[in-house]
């Protein structure tokens, strides 16, 4: 029920310890500012790793090969390792069940690529269809290499956005030709990156045209896996380790490579990196809790110190209000009424400005690793009422003190 006296009696508290009732609150309100801040940072940093994991595949598995650094079966060190069509063959045939796209990787060198006449200085890479969902690319125009590209060693392009700004324009580039050291290749479609431009930075023709056209044999740079969804993200991950240790184990026995050579054999696992970098945000964000936490702790142990000075300073007042047969319950609910209140006001002015800080100043931010920081206006609100509360049982204690004191000794009382 409201009492306008009750709260009258409160006001004229406040306004006669302005100071007091100022700082006490600027702690409790840095406590709930803090503690949304660092949580908004925390989800920041969630959101800016999410966003490098997508420019590919998230279960993508990706080989490459350097020299051998090591002795092995008698073949000396400094060897390089030469990626070939059989093992990528090999690999999708005895990792079917398991395989969800595939693609090697053949990159051309020293070509000239051009468009009537105008040097286009980007690299050329043959690849398979698959390849387009390996990098999770999309398309803008026109279609992808398909089977039949592959089977008929097709002489088709596929150009990305940024290319198509840079050389096109306005113009529809689809049917037109690219000129790749002296032959045409018709361009069928234009790709768009989630990464951006510079993951765009790539034109793809058929790997079968790449490796007869411009004398690749059967060389391959490259080997590119994503594997069958899983039903969680823990069994993702140990059935994409089975996976790159099975692979990397065949590959180092088909090239004799030694077991433990560093080098000549290499493997990226995204989801490996990505629990990785998952389980270092987790930690960050439990010390992010625990540093705003300890920050609220501090501001509610300031409002019950305040709280006993405030019993101590009315304790008189105290002992008249129960010689005239005040009950206890309404000499704590008059302690409790202004620590809460002191408490909820600090708390949800600290809530207030830390969201409207992070709705401001989060959308852009985008730097490395964080990405837009912001905050579960839920979780933020949780917290507050949780303060609240806090905020109660630290005016409770004090307040009790007051309830129980006696009537001679409170009249006393100087």
């Amino acid at each position: 029920m409201f009492d306008i006296e009750r709260w009258q009696e409160i006001f004229d508290t406040i306004r006669k310890n302005k100071l007091r009732t100022f700082l006490t609150g600027l702690s409790v309100a840095s406590g709930i500012f803090i503690l949304v801040i660092l949580l908004g940072f925390g989800q920041g940093m969630q959101n800016g790793i999410e966003k490098e994991f997508s420019a590919d595949a998230s279960n993508r598995v990706w080989v490459w090969t350097r020299v051998t650094t090591k002795e092995h079966k008698g073949l000396n060190p400094g060897r390089r390792i030469q990626l070939r069509n059989e093992n990528h063959q090999y690999v999708t045939t005895r990792f079917a069940d398991d395989l969800d796209k595939k693609s090697a990787v053949f990159r051309i060198r020293d070509v000239f690529v051009s468009y009537k006449g105008e040097s286009i200085g980007y690299p050329v890479q043959g690849v398979s269809p698959g390849y387009q969902f390996i990098e999770n690319d999309y398309m803008s125009q026109g279609r992808f290499i398909n089977e039949l590209d592959e089977e008929k060693v097709a002489k088709i392009v596929i150009i990305s956005n940024k290319i198509k700004r840079e050389y096109f324009g306005d113009e529809n580039p689809l049917e037109e030709y690219l000129d790749i050291s002296g032959i045409k290749f018709k361009i069928v479609g234009v790709y768009g990156d989630p990464g951006g431009e510079r993951e765009e930075d790539r034109i793809y023709i058929p790997i079968t045209t790449a490796q007869r056209v411009f004398n690749g044999s059967d060389k391959v740079n490259n080997l590119s896996y994503t594997l069958q969804p899983a039903a969680t993200f823990e069994e993702a991950v140990a059935e994409s380790v089975k996976f790159t240790a099975g692979l990397k184990s065949y590959l180092q026995e088909a090239h004799t490579v030694a077991p433990d050579d560093p080098s000549a054999v290499n493997t990226f696992n995204t989801l490996e990196e990505a629990k990785r970098y998952y389980g270092l945000t987790g930690n960050i964000k439990f010390f992010f809790w625990f540093v705003g936490i300890c920050t609220i702790i501090a501001g509610v142990v300031s409002v019950s110190n305040i709280m006993l000075i405030v019993v101590k300073e009315r304790t008189r007042e105290i002992g008249i209000r129960k010689a005239m047969g005040a009950k206890p319950w309404s000499i704590i609910g008059m302690i409790l009424h202004e620590s809460i209140f002191v408490t909820a006001i600090s708390g949800f002015t600290g809530l207030i400005f830390s969201m409207g800080l992070l709705e401001l100043v989060g959308p852009n931010v985008e730097v490395d690793y964080i990405v837009n920081p912001s905050v579960n206006f839920t979780v933020a609100l949780s917290t507050v009422i949780l303060l609240i509360v806090a905020g109660a049982m630290a005016g409770f204690f004090p307040a009790w003190r007051a309830a129980r004191v006696q009537v001679i000794e409170a009249l006393r009382d100087e």
